[in-house]
């Protein structure tokens, strides 16, 4: 019973206040009440939603390398197929599963490598020189550029590019000292860069470069006494031939 004159009283009262705010206020009074929302019980007013008068600012996309399997047509078969002459005459459904339009990511990696090795091989039975070699470990490196693009905290594939990009590197430093005609042709056909590494990198770290002043200090001063004794070796034989 006394819960129920306690509410009716704080009822009153809250309808008491709006009345006396709607006939100072008016309009912002009648603003506050469409927003707000009056609980039934308590007789609480709920605050209204922030308003934000800006807009975000959208995220530029990133233009990335253009991939490597663009060149790829969709008709085109697939390397398991494309030396069977049946495939050609199969109807449209089956050819568009033995196709590489359906094909997965791997399957036209295999074919995008088949056609960086026929550029460069030797001859048609070379799977092993060093110019297919660099052919096989340029599409490796490629497909790994697309995909550090798209995921670029994936550190185990970003690990295994650079050591395939090291291997490659190693491969190509030795075919141009042994045989150079054949290092600007795999340069050329397989549109590979090649940078002169430094004769010599050492990172300087502070201790490397205190070790490195020191030593030259060292150098300076023996280099000094030297001169000094070549002096007085001067003068003393000077004085033994008068």
């Amino acid at each position: 019973m006394w819960s129920n004159i306690a509410l009716r009283t704080v009822l009153r009262s809250s309808l008491g206040v709006l009345r006396e705010s709607a006939g100072t206020s008016g309009t912002c009074c009648s603003a506050l009440l469409s927003r707000n929302k009056v609980n039934s019980v308590l007789g609480v007013f709920s605050p209204p939603a922030p308003v934000r008068h800006y807009a975000r600012a959208t995220k530029k996309k990133v233009a990335g390398l253009e991939s490597q399997l663009s060149d790829l047509p969709p008709t085109m078969l697939k390397m398991d197929y494309a030396a069977v002459p049946l495939a050609e005459t199969t109807d449209d459904i089956v050819k568009r599963l033995l196709s590489l339009e359906l094909a997965s990511q791997s399957e036209k990696l295999a074919l995008k490598k088949e056609q960086l090795i026929a550029k460069v091989q030797r001859d048609e039975s070379d799977r092993s020189s060093v110019e297919v070699q660099v052919a096989i470990l340029t599409a490796r490196i490629r497909n790994f550029q697309e995909h550090l693009l798209k995921h670029h905290k994936d550190k185990a594939n970003k690990r295994r590019m650079l050591m395939a990009m090291d291997r490659r590197k190693k491969l190509l430093k030795n075919l141009r000292l042994e045989r150079y005609d054949a290092f600007e042709k795999v340069c050329e056909q397989l549109g590979i860069t090649y940078t002169f590494p430094p004769e010599y990198y050492r990172r300087a770290t502070r201790r490397w470069l205190a070790k490195k002043a020191f030593c030259i200090k060292v150098f300076k001063e023996v280099q000094k006494q030297k001169a000094e004794q070549k002096l007085k070796l001067a003068a003393k034989m000077e004085t033994a031939s008068q």
